[in-house]
């Protein structure tokens, strides 16, 4: 179960930042001890993902990198994320998700590596998703998981809040897919 989702950390901007500091930190110390690294592909969180991991001292031992892949092009042209993906199933979708993350992945050979694109807000009449429909994807050994965050059944968020959440799920994935318990 989530922190986040059984309502045990509060929907403000203050609380979820300490609540992104905390798992970093774990997440980060965790991956020191085990000696493994992680890089990340972002899209609407505009690179938050990476900050929370390189905020936390000694991230240098296991951050490989971190790419802000905000528009489409960035998407296809560093990433590689095949255009079939996108036209097929849209930028926001499960597929483009695990695409970024495969892809940074594989540029970086880092152990485990994140994709996030979503939609943070606020909506836009070309929008055919509701705001809060973001995809996190971690990819681990021979796994790759990518979830619906469906973040506006949480509530409506202004778009910092909607970035912060993500986040926060992404640090969420992270410790599930490397088997950590909740803290």
């Amino acid at each position: 179960m989530s922190r986040l989702r059984d309502g045990a950390v509060p929907f403000t901007p203050p609380e979820i930042s300490a609540y992104i500091d905390r798992m970093a930190r774990n997440v980060v110390q965790y991956m020191i001890e085990k000696n493994l690294t992680v890089s990340a592909a972002e899209s609407c969180t505009g690179g938050m993902f990476s900050a929370a991991i390189t905020s936390v001292p000694g991230a240098s031992k296991v951050f490989e990198c971190g790419i802000v892949s905000y528009s489409e092009r960035i998407k296809e042209e560093l990433l590689g994320v095949p255009q079939s993906v996108i036209d097929g199933y849209g930028v926001v979708s499960p597929q483009t998700a695990n695409a970024m993350a495969q892809a940074v992945r594989n540029l970086s050979e880092s152990d485990i590596s994140v994709g996030i694109t979503g939609l943070a807000g606020p909506a836009s009449p070309d929008d055919t998703l509701p705001v809060g429909t973001v995809y996190v994807s971690t990819a681990y050994k021979d796994r790759i998981v990518a979830e619906n965050l469906r973040l506006y059944e949480l509530g409506s968020f202004d778009r910092e809040t909607n970035r912060l959440l993500t986040a926060a799920f992404a640090l969420e994935a992270v410790r599930k897919i490397l088997g950590l318990p909740e803290n």
